[in-house]
């Protein structure tokens, strides 16, 4: 990727980030993408960022901040139940509405790709997504994932159950 094309910078959460994570993190429309089914708050958010120790083979999970080349926070990228054994680790992302289908979250996947691959010696990454979120879908085929599976009423959504798509992206 040359820098022409350079629309995003990653970076570990910093305190300044707080308020923007305490947004995110509390939109109910973002809950049935995630784990999160209830409010966070700030004290506990500030708390996570000022523990964070951006070290993925002690914490099992590595969380970095997407910024736009002024440094302004776009989004988040998660690499999260860490398997050094297997050297794999489940990967999601988020990037805010209004930064959406501007290619910041097809390059967050391809520089997290090369930092995984070259720098941490992993051997895949994997996601999950809701069958029924085509964006997801296309993001991750386009960022090199592949489809490798299909969970029936794996996803809770209110009262009803969907299936979720499981992707692949193998380092050779």
């Amino acid at each position: 990727m040359n820098e022409t094309e350079l629309k995003i910078r990653l970076r570990a959460p910093e305190p300044s980030d707080t308020d923007t994570l305490y947004i995110w993190e509390n939109d109910p429309e973002l809950w049935p993408c995630g784990d999160n089914a209830a409010p966070m708050s700030r004290h506990a958010l500030a708390e996570f960022i000022a523990n964070y120790s951006g070290n993925i083979s002690a914490d099992g999970q590595l969380r970095l901040i997407v910024t736009d080349l002024d440094g302004n926070p776009v989004g988040v990228v998660d690499l999260y139940d860490y398997s050094p054994r297997d050297r794999r680790a489940g990967v999601g992302i988020f990037i805010q509405k209004e930064y959406r289908c501007r290619g910041y979250a097809l390059q967050a996947l391809a520089w997290l790709s090369v930092y995984c691959a070259t720098h941490l010696g992993m051997h895949q990454l994997w996601a999950v997504t809701g069958a029924d979120n085509k964006a997801s879908r296309a993001l991750f085929a386009a960022a090199g994932f592949k489809t490798c599976g299909r969970l029936r009423s794996w996803l809770r959504q209110g009262r009803r159950f969907g299936d979720a798509v499981i992707y692949q992206r193998l380092f050779e």
